[in-house]
């Protein structure tokens, strides 16, 4: 599923439900700061913790030595952090139990 497809069955499902109706505009808008959201937690480094589903956090990559694939040359790679997803236990049942 896309971003897009994700927010198109949020219009699609939530479309005059007893409540007033949200539009797609709103619906791509909340979406998009959500993720913004997430994405700048983990940028200053804290923990994402969304219950039932899943949580995210940051590995620290450390330095080594490379390798260039084309001319074997040993380049420096230097430290990263990188993103690390952890499935939680509802989402891994889901997912095994169908």
């Amino acid at each position: 599923m896309t971003k897009s497809e994700l927010i198109q069955q949020l219009c699609t499902q939530y479309k005059g439900k007893g409540s007033p109706a949200v539009s797609c505009a709103d619906m791509r808008e909340a979406v998009d700061r959500i993720l913004e959201m997430l994405a700048d937690a983990l940028a200053v480094g804290e923990r994402i913790e969304l219950r039932g589903f899943a949580s995210f956090c940051l590995h620290d990559i450390s330095a080594r030595q490379g390798r260039n694939p084309r001319t074997g040359e040993s380049v420096p790679v230097p430290p990263r952090k990188a993103v690390h997803f952890r499935a939680g236990v509802e989402l891994r049942a889901l997912v095994n139990n169908g």
